[in-house]
């Protein structure tokens, strides 16, 4: 096989340091190839470059494991030589006596060959707008986790209230709470303070209010709501962090929230995992399969067996996920006659990664020629096949026992 690069070099890294292997092409054949360890501290990064700047190597490839790798790719990537982060389950080693310094020699194999094919990795701006969805997600999950553990306080107590409201935590029940937690254990006082439509649940409310609530059930409820609240404010600092962050990528934003089902928070979750840059990516089906919602395959001998969708950006697929459960429960549009028709097939988990993979499919599409989504209605698949839907329909009428004469509406002017 031809050696593509002559002088490369394959980094294995770990979270206290990295074993490197310097691979530099013998004119008549062969490689010698070093291996050396280098610390995992900055100051031990930057002599790693210099070194690797002194070797002339012009390609460094190193695995993507976890968080390990990106002190050395962000101290390594404006040195001069390419730069390459590569997936591990692609550069995976055949099966045998492992180490840290065969890792990095066969890497460094693969790399001097041309076998290793480049993840993405966004600039700097990006990044940080990375950084900043994935934490309001993280923070958002752990308020959620400590309502789980309101409501389950209040069941401990007796107090039934989210059996009552849409929520457990409204304005209306988080006044009755903190009135709760005041000392008021009157139900017909508690239930009087419900607004709007939770105003026609009144006696309800008194029902759900008669509980066992003490000192003990308030102290853990206030602290709850005061972790609550915490989430709610770094929440809202992200958001406004967000929102200056997202401001040069607005044409993007404005562009693919056209499509019915994505949100401005979802729109956002997609620049930062994307990089607003879909020219990256050929082809739409590379787009999908980059995001895990590409169908899997495993055939062999002639034979197709059930395969899992393939794994993929776990951020990006969390987000299109809530995007496709929002619009398959939408009407009148093209998208949820899709889930529908697929679901009833194959099963609503299967309906939702085929929707999450139109709408990614038209994304790709949007951003490479700059029109906004164009709706094909909720009847397009009626409108593609008329003649079978009319004799369809006709056929189950006659099962059940109807003779069917059709006549022609009049055309509406």
């Amino acid at each position: 096989m031809d050696v593509v690069h002559a002088r490369c070099a394959a980094l294995d890294v770990s979270k206290t340091d990295a074993k490197v292997c310097v691979r530099v092409a013998r004119p008549g054949g062969g490689a010698e190839e070093r291996v050396t360890t280098w610390g995992a501290m900055t100051r031990q990064i930057m002599e790693l470059r210099e070194h690797l700047i002194a070797q002339q190597v012009t390609r460094v490839v190193m695995e993507a494991t976890g968080d390990y790798w990106k002190p050395f790719y962000y101290l390594l990537e404006d040195a001069g030589f390419e730069l390459v982060l590569a997936n591990a389950a692609q550069v995976k080693a055949m099966p045998g006596r492992k180490s840290d310094v065969s890792d990095a020699r066969w890497l460094a194999d693969l790399a001097a060959h041309g076998l290793v094919r480049a993840s993405l990795v966004p600039p700097p701006p990006i990044r940080e707008l990375r950084d900043l969805t994935r934490a309001r997600s993280a923070l958002t999950r752990d308020r959620g986790r400590e309502i789980k553990r309101l409501e389950k306080l209040l069941e401990d107590a007796g107090i039934k209230i989210s059996s009552v409201a849409s929520k457990t935590l409204t304005v209306s029940t988080r006044e009755m709470i903190e009135a709760l937690i005041a000392g008021q254990r009157d139900p017909q006082v508690l239930a009087q303070m419900a607004k709007t439509r939770l105003r026609a649940k009144i006696p309800q409310l008194q029902e759900a209010l008669i509980g066992r609530f003490n000192d003990h059930h308030a102290f853990l409820a206030q602290m709850f709501l005061d972790m609550i609240d915490e989430f709610d404010r770094a929440i809202d600092q992200l958001e406004e962090r967000i929102e200056v962050m997202v401001e040069p990528f607005r044409g993007f934003l404005d562009l693919i929230t056209t499509i019915p089902g994505i949100s401005t928070t979802v729109a956002e979750v997609v620049l930062a995992e994307t990089g607003g840059d879909l020219s990256v990516f050929p082809t739409p089906e590379q787009f999908c399969s980059w995001a895990g919602v590409a169908p899997g395959k495993n055939q062999s001998a002639g034979r197709t067996k059930p395969a899992r969708a393939r794994p993929g950006d776990r951020h990006l697929k969390g987000a299109m996920g809530i995007a496709a459960m929002a619009v398959a429960r939408s009407n009148n549009t093209y998208l949820a006659a899709r889930y529908r028709r697929i679901a009833t097939r194959r099963g609503p988990m299967r309906a939702l990664v085929a929707t999450q993979r139109a709408m990614l499919t038209a994304m790709w599409h949007m951003a490479h020629t700059g029109e906004v989504y164009h709706e094909l209605g909720p009847d397009h698949f009626v409108r593609q096949r008329p003649a079978y839907i009319k004799d369809r329909a006709i056929r189950q009428l006659e099962t059940l026992g109807y003779g069917v004469t059709l006549t022609d509406l009049p055309q509406a002017s």
